[in-house]
């Protein structure tokens, strides 16, 4: 079968590697359970969309009798642009899809309204604004395109490679859904084809010995006709079945006149056949039994076709382990079990730094020790880069995780000549519900704490309580009610320059106003972070500071956020509002918080770059709380460091907050940054700031959070 495999292929990441291995895993989990041929293709439809914003996807093939294409599935895809495509002819003119199948190769348009390729349907194109469409053949055994799956565009654009990736697995996976169909409904059918003898046949006397056999039978069993007449059916007996499986049947046969099951059979060559086989009782004018008809059905290419089925719904395609699927499976069931996650450290520095095969080679190996050598009651790969040991007791968790770690501190595991010392990060879980759940809290608190640690799940102290979990909810639909009738409002507190001994600048702090109430964003910042909406609170605090601060000259600040970032909304909405209310980019100050700087994703910095060229100043909020990149600071030019809180607050009687803040301070003046002081709250605080000539503080001392200015 031809392959579209793009050398760019490498940029794929593990995330969109995961996206497709989900679609994979979702639709082939709805095979294995017996879902429709038409729910299934809809549902692939769907989640193929989710993976394109803008987008549609379909799936049309070609009409045997015909040659012509139509539409088989396209959920998204209106009933009018259906009708439009259908009986298309394949060709050079004919669109993606058209030339998919014609060429026998992917289509990737990037304009639909200029592409020769879409001559023939351009205003099919035009009038369902579908901009680009990308088509990837469906093949059949013979390698033959029988159809095509297609992402439509309402954008101008090219696929990435991951969307490339994409189009080939919904082919393939597309092709798997036509073969079980078509398997299906030949089993679906046999009943009526065992009637007209279409399907194989013997037929015996009274005495059950063979009078007559068919060509089939002669085809699937390798025996002659002259060889099996007179003999007894038992002759084909694989042994497989006990004595009582037969006496079941003749006594079916006996009462009900008839008898139909599967049954395992051996060919004249010893293979063995699995087969459906129907076994009638004719009676004579006497209703005496004098002859026996069995009508049978090979399914043994339906059985190999399930057996793949279930394997790649539950089975990792690459480690060969079993995968979170089928682990959800047995955590299903009743008793206590102990499940350990295993995180494999810095894999994806080893994908980059030595390629995927490199990192898929690993994988293999890591998936073979986990289950050879720890005596597991099942080993899965539940994500890219992570493994679970599943154990049915209540094993030591602190010993079992030592052994792993002596055993990989041990062992050099050598790829394509490169030798590499492995570690993990553990988590883990013992009980009877929420395994996975809990074991994967306790794998993400062990992270938080270093890498190679193991963290045992706590029920009395890591699990949320249900007034927690109410208290969480009712926050999450307060700031939601708050967003949509406008009552996430701006508060601003002043910052004092420490040489003119004046307030001039402010603090943006969100606030939610709620039946006369001002509520802190301490209750609702978290669920605002999870539920993905703190752009939607740093869209409302830009638009209502800046039309506040229209009225006057301060500088202002405002708190971004790297979901924010991750956006990549800010220059646009910052320049919509500046001209909407008149601000100038100048008197703008842009937080971001000290991680973002040290972390310096690409795209990131490049938004930070762009927006102090548009002239806004950027100042570092918390800075000393995390992992203090000094370098990336000054590669952003950053304008102020805002030193955190914590070293503020009790500076005036504790030597360490002392040293660290005087170390910043000192850093700070040698990079020419201002730096503000953050929870100034008394006399004796501000005295040392003075001494320390920090330029600005910040804190109840000179201004509290308030919906005015000071006077």
């Amino acid at each position: 079968m031809k392959e579209d495999v793009s050398l760019d292929e490498v940029k794929i990441t593990p995330q969109e590697y995961n996206n497709i291995l989900d679609i994979q895993q979702t639709i082939l989990d709805m095979i294995a359970s017996r879902n429709h041929c038409t729910n299934i293709l809809a549902h692939l439809c769907t989640l193929a969309e989710s993976l394109l914003p803008n987008s549609v996807a379909s799936i049309m093939l070609v009409d045997k009798s015909t040659e012509l294409l139509n539409i088989l599935s396209a959920p998204s895809v209106p009933r009018a642009a259906q009708d439009a495509l259908s009986n298309l002819k394949p060709g050079p003119g004919s669109g993606s899809c058209g030339n998919a199948i014609f060429h026998n190769e992917p289509q990737y348009v990037q304009d639909t309204f200029t592409d020769p390729r879409f001559k023939n349907i351009r205003q099919v194109a035009a009038d369902f604004n579908l901009c680009a469409c990308w088509s990837m053949p469906i093949r059949d055994e013979n390698d033959k395109a029988i159809g095509s799956f297609a992402l439509s565009s309402f954008e101008h654009r090219l696929p990435a490679p991951f969307h490339k990736k994409l189009l080939q697995t919904a082919a393939s996976i597309v092709n798997i859904i036509l073969k079980n169909r078509k398997i299906e409904k030949r089993n679906k059918l046999f009943a009526t084809a065992a009637q007209n003898a279409a399907e194989g046949m013997i037929i015996t006397n009274e005495h059950n010995k063979i009078i007559e056999v068919n060509e089939a039978f002669e085809e699937i069993y390798g025996y002659m006709e002259q060889e099996v007449l007179g003999h007894n059916p038992n002759i084909l007996a694989s042994n497989k079945h006990d004595e009582k499986f037969y006496t079941e049947m003749w006594d079916s046969i006996h009462k009900e006149s008839k008898w139909a099951g599967e049954i395992i059979n051996k060919r004249a060559d010893g293979s063995e056949i699995v087969q459906w086989m129907s076994v009638s009782a004719l009676y004579d004018a006497h209703d005496k039994e004098y002859n026996y008809l069995a009508v049978f059905s090979d399914l043994t290419a339906l059985k190999k076709s399930q057996k793949q089925v279930e394997n790649m719904a539950y089975k990792d395609s690459l480690t060969g382990l079993y995968n979170k699927t089928h682990l959800e499976q047995l955590l299903k069931a009743s008793g206590q079990k102990t499940l350990l996650l295993l995180n494999v450290n810095n894999f994806s520095y080893i994908n980059t730094a030595y390629g995927f095969e490199v990192g898929d080679k690993l994988l293999q190996e890591l998936a073979s020790i986990l289950k050879n050598n720890f005596s597991t009651n099942c080993t899965c790969r539940i994500n890219s880069d992570e493994f679970a040991l599943l154990y049915y007791e209540d094993i030591d968790i602190e010993e079992k995780t030592s052994e792993i770690q002596d055993y990989m501190y041990n062992k050099e595991i050598i790829i394509d000549n490169i030798t590499l010392n492995i570690s993990f990060t553990y988590g883990a879980a013992h009980g009877e519900s929420n395994l996975l759940r809990n074991s994967a809290l306790a794998l993400k608190q062990s992270k938080e704490s270093g890498k190679n640690n193991l963290y045992v799940f706590n029920q009395d102290s890591d699990n949320i309580d249900h007034s927690q979990r109410e208290s969480f909810i009712a926050s999450n639909n307060l700031l939601h009610n708050a967003l949509n009738e406008g009552r996430v409002i701006p508060y601003f507190q002043g910052i004092r320059n420490n040489t003119t001994h004046e307030i001039t600048k402010y603090e943006v702090l969100a606030r939610i106003e709620h039946n006369g109430e001002i509520i802190s964003p301490y209750t609702f910042l978290e669920p605002a972070r999870l539920s993905g909406l703190l752009p939607e609170i740093t869209k409302a605090m830009i638009d209502k500071s800046f039309k506040f601060m229209a009225s006057n000259n301060y500088t202002f600040s405002i708190n971004i956020t790297e979901d924010d970032l991750s956006k990549n909304y800010l220059l646009a909405y910052l320049n919509d509002k500046e001209l909407e209310h008149g601000i100038e980019a100048n008197r703008v100050i842009l937080e971001i918080l000290e991680g973002v700087s040290a972390t310096g994703k690409k795209n990131h910095v490049r938004q930070l770059t762009g927006l102090k060229n548009r002239g806004y100043s950027i100042a570092i909020d918390d800075f000393g709380s995390e992992y203090s990149n000094f370098e990336r600071v000054l590669d952003l030019d950053i304008d102020f460091l805002k030193i955190d809180a914590k070293y503020i607050k009790d500076i005036h009687k504790n030597s360490k907050s002392y040293e660290v803040t005087r170390a910043i301070v000192f850093f700070a003046k040698n990079a020419n940054i201002p730096c503000i002081a953050e929870f100034v709250h008394n006399t004796e605080v501000q005295k040392i700031i003075e001494d320390l000539e920090i330029e600005y503080s910040q804190g109840f001392l000179f201004s509290e959070p308030s919906d005015k200015l000071i006077d």
